[in-house]
């Protein structure tokens, strides 16, 4: 997949915590019993496969903790205590496990020993490959092709994740005059008519073309020479930026960006595949969550005066309208003078409105939607007409979001905090038009387990 590709540090950090958590554990066995019982309680009482699943456990809670989010993790700080916290967790859901399958049973002194053992293991791995990662001197060497706007938007995104493993060695262009001038800390070190000699000087691993105006200005010649001779990579900016940031750049892109995605006959499959899937998996909620829309409609009643359910007309895909439902959490005359957009804390909202809204459970009626083909479990968020023509006229490639089925949550909803302004709207919509460049089943269930994590523990985009 183009998207959410396996990022290989990501794996690498996988199987290194992995093999040290396992490996804590059968240390700590070595350690309790001794070399001559080790054996015994590895092979003979499975002790091998128990630490397996311990691992697994552990893996779990460091995933719902955010450690493999490297832009939420540049705070060491934060990091030891996340990944205090979330061998914690582990070791709390293994407890109750235990107490479910005692079979699992690792052994009460065995576990006291492997968890400050797993965590000393985990804090020095983890500190020391941070700061390996965000070594200056360490990483693949970025030369951007470009001085303006683009150029110094690409670099800006780098920048800000030093942890990703890329280090801008400079900047290049055509104007002489900015030569050796520093346009946001790398500084302009050549013209585009020494491009060869840079790279080869720099040590160059790739190239990232971000050049705003490229007539005539482009050294075409000189770029397919570099690619030929397969000592570097060169990459288009948009799609540099897309892969780094997880966003399409609404300042980068260009009318053809959808035509050249790759969407054919594979991605009208996955189109029909999404939708029975989405549909099951709504079915399949709506029965389960039953028990909660009648107690949700319970409360409703008896906290305030007005309907349990309340219902407003969305914009769906190719610009058709609906009504999307949703219970009730705001008081009945929340918009007589018009309408407004909601806010985190608002004070139109009840007070059983406040809590579902917390925990989501508002936007359960909205399974029904989905059953009807109207939305889906994952796309960008549906917007009522009035705001869709006032952002369209604001904001380029607005109404390309419709171009997909919306969504009960979205890419842009767990990557950006929540927010009730036109500049909000335009960077959500940087995160819609990647989605909906690159959406699978795949990336649909990291969304939906994102978003459940965020509903769970409270924090995130959402």
């Amino acid at each position: 997949m183009r998207v959410l590709r396996l990022n290989s540090r990501t794996v690498l950090l996988l199987l290194a915590e992995a093999t040290l958590v396992y490996g804590a554990i059968i240390a700590a066995v070595y350690i309790r019993v001794g070399v001559d019982g080790a054996p015994y309680e590895l092979i003979e009482k499975y002790g091998y496969w128990k630490a397996g699943v311990a691992t697994i456990f552990c893996l779990g809670a460091f995933y719902l903790f955010d450690l493999y989010d490297f832009v939420v993790m540049q705070d060491r700080r934060e990091l030891v205590l996340r990944l205090v916290q979330s061998l914690g967790l582990a070791w709390i859901a293994l407890a109750f496990t235990f107490y479910a399958f005692p079979a699992l049973m690792l052994g009460r002194s065995i576990a006291l020993i492997a968890l400050p053992l797993a965590l000393g293991l985990g804090v020095a791995w983890r500190v020391t490959i941070h700061w390996f990662l965000g070594h200056p001197g360490i990483g693949e060497r970025i030369l951007i092709v470009g001085s303006g706007e683009h150029a110094i938007e690409v670099a800006r995104e780098v920048l800000n994740r030093p942890d990703a493993g890329y280090r801008i060695v400079g900047f290049v262009g055509t104007d002489s005059e900015l030569l050796g001038k520093s346009l946001i800390n790398p500084r302009v070190i050549g013209l585009t008519e020494h491009l060869e000699v840079i790279v080869k000087r720099e040590g160059i691993d790739r190239i990232v073309v971000a050049m705003g105006q490229r007539r005539g200005q482009l050294p075409t010649d000189r770029l397919l020479q570099l690619s030929l001779a397969g000592n570097v990579s060169i990459e288009e900016g948009a799609t540099f930026y897309e892969r780094v940031t997880g966003r399409v750049s609404l300042n980068m892109i260009r009318p053809s960006w959808l035509i050249f995605s790759g969407r054919g006959r594979q991605a009208r499959f996955t189109a029909v595949s999404r939708s029975v899937v989405h549909w099951l998996v709504a079915l399949i909620g709506f029965v389960l969550c039953t028990p909660i829309i009648i107690v949700t409609a319970l409360l409703i009643k008896l906290d305030s005066r007005g309907p349990v359910f309340y219902k407003q007309e969305r914009v769906g895909k190719n610009g058709r309208t609906f009504v999307l439902m949703k219970f009730r959490s705001m008081k009945v005359d929340a918009e007589k003078s018009g309408p407004v957009w909601a806010s985190k804390s608002d004070d139109r909202t009840t007070r059983v409105g406040r809590i579902i809204r917390k925990v989501r459970i508002d936007e359960i009626p909205q399974f029904l939607n989905i059953l009807k083909g109207e939305m889906s479990f994952v796309g960008p968020r549906p917007e009522r007409p009035h705001f869709v023509a006032q952002l369209a006229e604001e904001i380029p490639y607005y109404e390309q979001r419709h171009l997909i089925t919306p969504g009960l949550t979205g890419w842009a909803q767990i990557k950006y905090p929540y927010g009730a302004s036109i500049e909000d709207a335009r960077q959500k919509l940087q995160y819609d038009l990647f989605y909906i460049k690159n959406y699978s089943l795949i990336l649909d269930a990291v969304i939906m387990f994102e978003t459940i994590k965020i509903i769970v523990f409270g924090r995130g985009a959402q």
